[in-house]
């Protein structure tokens, strides 16, 4: 995650053709370089007038919401949660080629708590398509390493003091509607075939608060 500000539009792990054909290269160059690149721009804007705050890493900025001037909190809330989802979005994602397995680890975690992979994904499914309008969902882990299925609205971002999220999956409509339109059972569905399950193992094993 960004370290501070001025916060930088991080670039994707990989090209913009690397996630064809789930998601095409025009959905990729609008989603991060578009939407993604307005959230940091607008971050660093909300912040201009805070210098008191400009060492705060987007983590500190999300958990201390209350502690930044009341005038700037909404945009802070909004835009922060915006790159904190876009940033461990993308980060998640990997060719549809790839294969990529949970590490043993988490697949014994994932067996405990949802009894398999596949139950885990349809109840991540079920958050996903059930989320009303635009937001996100995501697998979860508390400090205890167990985890659990949860969706915000809009740009909110889970309770980051009581769990890490290990990855997400956008529900804007800008995320998939060039490539699904209103499909988003579909999207779903064609979305888990890019997990990289060796990033969200590396988020299980290096969760902290």
């Amino acid at each position: 995650m960004n370290k501070g500000y001025p916060f930088v539009l991080k670039e994707l792990p990989y090209s913009y053709e690397a996630l064809d054909p789930v998601l095409g290269s025009d959905t990729l160059h609008f989603h991060h370089d578009k939407h993604m690149n307005a959230y940091v721009g607008n971050l660093n804007k909300a912040l201009e007038s805070c210098p008191d705050f400009h060492k705060f890493s987007l983590h500190e900025l999300l958990t201390k919401l209350n502690e930044l001037p009341q005038s700037a909190q909404t945009a802070v809330r909004n835009n922060g949660g915006g790159v904190y989802n876009h940033e461990l979005y993308f980060s998640t994602l990997t060719s549809p080629n790839a294969g990529t397995k949970p590490s043993a680890n988490l697949q014994t975690a994932i067996e405990r708590d949802f009894g398999s992979l596949d139950e885990m994904l349809a109840q991540l499914k079920q958050a996903a398509v059930g989320r009303f309008g635009s937001g996100w969902a995501y697998v979860v882990t508390d400090a205890k390493g167990v985890l659990s299925i949860c969706s915000t609205p809009n740009q909110d971002v889970p309770d980051l003091c009581k769990f890490v999220p290990l990855m997400t999956v956008d529900v804007w409509e800008h995320a998939y509607y060039l490539d699904y339109q209103n499909r988003r059972p579909d999207y779903f569905d064609a979305w888990t075939g890019l997990i990289n399950w060796d990033v969200v193992s590396k988020n299980y094993e290096d969760r902290n608060f």
